[in-house]
């Protein structure tokens, strides 16, 4: 089937005008009216260590995962109609039997190639609270996420090594929602916290200067209490806090530079996982911080062992300096 699919791909660029010969372009539409029926057949018909970027047009609808891009598929785009209309849904958790070849973690999107973009998407797990339930997982270089929705539970979004660039995105969960070793930046983002829980678990290397870094982001909760799925009745309490990260690993680096953060989020701020020891390495840090209204946010209650930064070392702080590749030199094309 994938040596199929693939002649249908070079159909496709010997049928393209010169104006699409820096890329090769499909387009998935689940009533069959594109080039395939499912995401991941689209994914199949790439070639092995292609040099040249694969742009797939994903048309409205619901389309289910998982979804795996492996390590020799690189240079792909991901571009949907809206967030709202375009998703890329999976139901299952860490628990669940996971496909044949699976990541631990068992996600729902997979990412493992590099030099990856996606725009205008909704990636989703709704196993809901059962665990480790990972809507996304993404283990590469150079990133890009430009109007993404990433939505779940628990460990929403995994980011492995890599280095990873997050722009004018909506995420949300409850417990270490965005976590892992990788290098990060959310740039001007939404990030909610479903009633309490932690905000990040980083695990970052100790030689690994950045790890997870939020510029311009707002930072929302929500007060209502969540519905144990095993018995019907509200779980937590109405507005629970929520705390900005613990250490998944005892050098973990998270930044909040001029973020919005919400009342939901808890006045010390961080937590050391239960290890006094990870008090001594984590790398928690902070600058303008401020109220959703806007009014600078009263920061002396955090924990003495994280920092708030000075103009100087926030000047330190900017995409390319974090992540060591401008995301602005690689932009995304735009849907016919």
């Amino acid at each position: 089937m994938k040596k199929s699919a693939r002649t249908i791909v070079s159909t496709l660029l010997i049928c393209c005008c010169t104006a699409m010969a820096e890329a090769t372009t499909f387009t998935v539409a689940a009533d069959g009216s594109g080039n395939f029926k499912t995401v991941q057949e689209a994914i199949a018909a790439i070639p092995d260590k292609s040099a040249e970027r694969t742009v797939i047009y994903i048309s409205a609808g619901t389309y289910q995962g998982p979804f795996v891009l492996p390590k020799t598929t690189s240079n792909v785009t991901f571009i949907g109609e809206a967030p709202e209309t375009t998703i890329l849904t999976y139901d299952k958790n860490a628990s669940d039997k996971r496909p044949e070849g699976a990541h631990i973690f068992n996600p729902g999107l997979n990412v493992m190639g590099s030099d990856f973009r996606a725009e205008k998407l909704t990636i989703q797990n709704t196993s809901g609270d059962h665990g480790q339930a990972l809507a996304m997982r993404v283990a590469g270089e150079r990133f890009v996420f430009e109007n993404c929705r990433i939505l779940g539970w628990q460990d929403t979004l995994l980011l492995d090594k890599g280095r990873y660039y997050f722009k004018s995105c909506y995420i949300e969960g409850r417990v270490d929602f965005i976590y892992g070793e990788g290098t990060a930046v959310f740039d001007g983002c939404e990030i909610h916290s479903k009633n309490g829980g932690f905000v990040t678990a980083a695990s970052t290397k100790e030689d690994v200067p950045f790890g997870l870094v939020f510029l311009n982001c707002k930072l929302t909760g929500d007060s209502n209490s969540w519905i144990d799925p095993a018995t019907g009745k509200p779980k937590d309490a109405p507005n629970a806090k929520a705390h900005l990260g613990r250490p998944w690993g005892p050098y973990g680096q998270v930044a909040f530079i001029n973020c919005a953060m919400g009342n939901h989020i808890r006045a010390e701020g961080w937590h050391n996982w239960g290890k006094v020891e990870n008090e001594k390495t984590a790398r928690y840090v902070e600058f303008g911080s401020k109220r959703l209204e806007g009014r600078s946010l009263n920061v002396s209650g955090r924990v003495p062992w994280a920092k708030q930064l000075t103009a100087e070392e926030v000047a330190e702080f900017t995409p390319t300096k974090i992540l060591g590749w401008d995301p602005a030199q690689t932009p995304l094309p735009a849907r016919p």
